[in-house]
């Protein structure tokens, strides 16, 4: 009987995960250019890479493609070569995230489940009640981070804050409108229906700040015709929370899980 290697040596021989970046470059087979000295930094000191190793890189436009890296220079400079694509870019449902910023953690929390969970668009919104200010820099980093990880082929758009009742009064006569209301509605699985396969339009969902919408807020929502307000449940969930039970529930019904 043949012992089995020692770990060490299973840990050598096992092949190494490309590094996954998202790049605003155009990506294109010959194409050049260097990464950003953080993914420099990345790829060199954290991840060990070196001249000649592969990387995944994506844009959000022109799907995924395989690099090299052609040089790494003082751990803040690298340069890479594309090769070729690896995967077509695919559509995502067309579905913004309206939240009202909370404390960075649940914040950094909210932004990296939205884009594992396929949201389009992240729109934080002041409410009566928001108290947390939102740099909109880290939204983007996290959200960034998160499609990196998760293998998507595009990174959210990240809106900067604007207020509910602006909001709504430009609210396109298009998009349907998901509203996680605390004090009331529909079951969420029942509002929606059985599964529905295909695209199902431009959709939103909306949840609102610690301690929940204002009355006057959660009124006006429910007042647009394009809003189907539901129930979340009977307990009373974290925004972070509540965030993962919609966006799981629209995308099993409605979104690219069938």
């Amino acid at each position: 009987m043949v012992s089995p290697p020692p770990a060490r040596q299973r840990d050598r021989d096992r092949p190494r995960a490309a590094p996954r970046l998202f790049v605003e470059a155009p990506l294109d087979p010959g194409a050049r250019f260097a990464l950003t000295p953080d993914q420099a930094h990345y790829v060199a000191t954290v991840m060990r890479r070196r001249a000649g190793d592969a990387l995944c890189l994506f844009n959000g436009r022109d799907g995924e493609w395989r690099g090299r890296l052609v040089s790494v220079a003082r751990g803040r400079e690298a340069e890479v070569a594309i090769e070729a694509r690896t995967r077509p870019q695919a559509d995502a449902p067309d579905l913004w995230l309206l939240f009202a910023p909370v404390k960075r953690a649940p914040v950094d929390h909210i932004a990296r489940l939205a884009t594992e969970l396929g949201v389009a668009a992240l729109r934080p919104i002041v409410t009566r009640r928001t108290v947390a200010r939102l740099n909109l820099d880290r939204l983007r980093a996290n959200a960034i981070e998160a499609a990196e990880q998760c293998g998507r082929l595009q990174v959210p758009d990240c809106a900067a804050p604007e207020p509910l009742d602006r909001l709504l009064a430009a609210w396109p006569g298009e998009r349907r409108l998901l509203f996680c209301d605390e004090t009331g509605g529909a079951p969420a699985a029942e509002a929606l229906g059985s599964p529905r396969p295909g695209n199902p339009g431009p959709w939103a969902i909306a949840v609102g700040p610690e301690g929940g919408f204002a009355p006057v807020e959660a009124e006006a929502i429910r007042a647009l015709p394009q809003s189907l307000a539901v129930s979340l449940g009977p307990r009373i969930l974290r925004a972070e929370t509540a965030v993962a039970a919609a966006l799981a529930l629209w995308q099993a019904l409605l979104g690219d899980w069938g």
